[in-house]
């Protein structure tokens, strides 16, 4: 069970040696054929690796650190609590990033892979160090229904993978008949309204026709991100114990502060950015009883076990959108794991031990 209280002081001392840093590009066609790009960040020292991803880019712009390669002053011998200070100084953009959380991101990819690499280097893991027992992590595949909305996404994936469940992002264009079809699947946990972007509502009265069809069709199902506009309020107002937020939450003071007093957390460790943050929000939602579940962000490498690692050892029971990389992809070669998720935890440091054929899947040539 989680403990109601920061678990960061049993990481924060953790010796760390750093003598290098290296970037290398990842690539995988996601659903729809959309392409995504990553980059790993690899901290070498005292013999031991440690990883990162970072996902702050979505085209290839020469802002991505595998373009970009940064030589950051990372060389020393840090405690964990040391590292992530000092990488606060600096400026991994070789210009300003386009929207400013994507600073986040990429801080994530840089302390996730220093405490790997901590982790390694003590020769200890993840779940040792913070006292505690991965678990099977319970998963959703997490897509849209495309640009003219059809049930073809939901059904591909059920043929492949019959029991797997869904999150998936509402559009004011979906149909009666469709949210009736998608809802006949019994198959989903969790409706995205993407209501907290500050994207425009080009059609108020669809859009409130649109949450009328999901709270009927879908009465159990997690609401995401609804929309704060005066009339979806109302509608929502009953419905407190199954909102959930995502996009506001970036630290554990985000929690409650939210536009609808919604209940539930989606946790999203790049979005969130760093480790100290990230256990505190843990630790709010043990407190207040709150329920949570992980939220990715495309991770193609490790980044993905990363968070299916988290999701295991403090929500594993619940919606998690940590689904394998593969689910995203838009027609994935070999077997897709079912859920849950069997705990596979690395012998030493954070990772989620992959098989080879899933991590080589997204690399190419850095």
């Amino acid at each position: 069970m989680t403990p109601p209280q920061s678990l960061w002081p049993r990481l924060a001392d953790l010796p760390l040696i750093v003598e290098s840093c290296e970037y290398e590009r990842l690539h995988a066609v996601l659903a729809q054929e959309s392409e995504r790009v990553t980059t790993h960040v690899r901290l070498v020292g005292a013999g031991a690796d440690g990883l990162g991803e970072d996902v702050s880019i979505h085209e290839e712009d020469g802002t991505s650190l595998h373009e970009a390669r940064p030589a950051l002053p990372l060389a020393g011998e840090w405690t964990l609590a040391g590292f992530c200070d000092h990488l606060a100084t600096l400026d991994p953009w070789p210009r300003p990033p386009e929207w400013e959380w994507a600073r986040s991101y990429r801080n994530w990819a840089f302390e996730s892979a220093a405490l790997d690499l901590a982790l390694r280097q003590a020769g200890r893991a993840l779940h040792d160090v913070l006292g505690l027992q991965p678990r099977p992590v319970r998963f959703v595949n997490s897509l849209g229904l495309g640009e003219q909305p059809a049930i073809e996404p939901v059904r591909r994936r059920l043929t492949r993978s019959p029991g797997v469940r869904f999150k998936l992002d509402a559009e004011a264009t979906w149909s009666a008949a469709l949210v009736d079809e998608v809802a006949a699947t019994g198959a989903v946990d969790t409706i995205d309204f993407k209501g907290q972007y500050g994207i425009e509502v080009k059609d108020p009265q669809a859009l409130g026709e649109l949450y009328e069809r999901v709270l009927v069709a879908f009465p159990d199902a997690y609401l995401e991100d609804p929309h704060d506009l005066p009339e979806i309020t109302r509608r929502l107002r009953d419905h407190a114990e199954r909102i959930s937020y995502d996009a506001p939450i970036h630290s554990a003071d985000d929690i409650g502060a939210t536009p609808l007093p919604g209940r539930v957390v989606n946790v999203k460790p790049s979005r969130i950015g760093g480790l100290r943050a990230l256990l505190e929000v843990y630790a709010r939602c043990t407190r207040e009883q709150r329920p949570m579940y992980g939220g990715g962000m495309g991770e193609l490498g490790v980044g993905r076990g990363q968070i299916e690692l988290l999701a295991s050892l403090f929500h594993a029971d619940a919606p998690n959108d940590v689904a394998p990389s593969a689910y995203n992809e838009d027609d994935p070669t070999g077997e897709l794991p079912a859920s849950p998720l069997s705990p596979r935890p690395a012998a030493t440091g954070f990772r989620w031990a992959a098989s080879p054929a899933a991590s080589s899947r997204a690399r190419s040539a850095s």
